[in-house]
């Protein structure tokens, strides 16, 4: 038989009952209380924390809109790639100089279609069929974003500084021509004289063997005249034509057929080695094949019979290098510094434009041209050019 415990009725256990009570009833009211005060306090925390985080959420909004409208201000153009290579962004200006929606689209089929390469590295032309910017060069740097990918594109239009930079470099051809208009005078009389001499002999009674001798030194004279008149030519427009892809070994294979029976001529050996690997440079093929030629005839000239001549093509990271070297006489060091001013020759049939051409070809494809020669121990020159990626 289950029986309950039966109450407690001895009046000090009772007492004793209730002393518990209150006690428990008091530490539970304690306990209440100090949860009340936590509770409290984390609400303070809270409301503070969600007042801290929307003044940082207005201060960010105020910021992005500041953002906006200088980004809309921007002369320059700014493009936001993702991860994907995707357009994420773009400005007002890189909308206006590519001419087309931008957001969405992949940035390399974008290239594919607007850009063209351009002779300076870094620098692309954007043409379009109409408008303001009908034709314009920008220049584009990039820079990535974090880790996790993503980059932002600066298009930056150079149109105007590259026309004032032309513009000051014809300034400067002009002015080397003016300086020395004296001494070319003097060259063009020269040969000019000579074939008046030689023209004037034809008049009388001679032989069928004199005239023939006499026509052809006036016509080579007149020729000497027509090569002057071209280097002059090509000096003033700074070896500008046409901009297509000319690989390195075309270039080889064209200066070599144009050289190799003057050097057998001369008694000079004449070697040409294609060490670019398929490399392309973007330019003028016929103002970079004469350039070649210049140098080449200048080290077929300096060398001996019996000696060398050393074409090469190669690459050097993201350039296209042309190497000139002969086993000739060399060139004392006080001269090198002159070698490419105009009309400047240490040869008395040399009309000092030839140096001074390669330089200009060069410089307008984004390129620079250097020598280093000891006397006695032959000359190289070198060209570096871009490369057409």
């Amino acid at each position: 038989m289950i029986t309950r415990r039966d109450a407690p009725s001895n009046p000090e256990e009772l007492q004793q009952a209730f002393e518990l009570f209150n006690q428990v009833s008091e530490q539970l009211t304690g306990a209440y209380m100090d949860l009340q005060k936590q509770v409290e306090q984390l609400t303070h925390d809270l409301a503070v924390t969600n007042s801290e985080l929307r003044r940082q959420l207005d201060e960010k909004e105020r910021l992005s809109e500041r953002l906006s409208r200088l980004l809309a201000a921007l002369p320059g153009g700014v493009v936001v790639l993702d991860v994907d290579g995707r357009v994420a962004e773009a400005n007002p200006a890189a909308l206006q100089l590519l001419g087309r929606p931008l957001v969405g689209e992949i940035w390399q089929a974008v290239c594919a279609v607007e850009l063209k390469p351009s002779t300076a590295p870094g620098e692309w032309i954007v043409e379009h069929d109409e408008g303001a910017h009908a034709m314009r060069r920008v220049n584009i740097s990039s820079s990535h974003i974090s880790e996790q990918g993503g980059e932002i594109l600066l298009i930056q239009d150079v149109t105007d500084a590259y026309q004032m930079q032309e513009q000051l470099q014809r300034h400067k051809r002009l002015s080397s021509m003016g300086e020395m208009v004296a001494g070319l005078a003097h060259q063009l009389r020269t040969p000019l004289a000579a074939a008046l001499l030689y023209t004037s002999h034809l008049r009388g009674v001679l032989p069928v063997e004199d005239r023939t001798r006499f026509a052809d030194k006036a016509l080579a004279r007149l020729h000497s005249l027509e090569h002057l008149i071209k280097d002059m030519l090509i000096f003033v427009r700074g070896g500008q034509g046409g901009q297509e892809r000319i690989a390195a070994q075309v270039l080889l294979n064209e200066v070599q057929q144009t050289m190799e029976p003057q050097m057998a001529h001369h008694g000079v050996l004449f070697t040409a080695r294609d060490d670019s690997d398929g490399a392309q440079v973007l330019g003028s093929r016929e103002a970079l094949a004469g350039a070649l030629t210049n140098l080449l005839a200048n080290a077929m000239q300096a060398c001996s019979k019996d000696g060398t001549v050393v074409l090469t093509a190669r690459r050097d990271d993201d350039w296209l290098v042309f190497s000139v070297a002969d086993s000739g006489r060399g060139i004392p060091q006080e001269l090198q510094d002159r070698l490419f001013e105009p009309f400047f020759t240490t040869r008395t049939e040399g009309t000092g434009l030839g140096l001074a051409i390669v330089r200009e070809v060069l410089q307008m494809h984004g390129g620079e041209v250097t020598v280093h020669s000891s006397e006695g121990e032959g000359s190289e020159f070198c060209l570096k050019l871009p490369l057409c990626l």
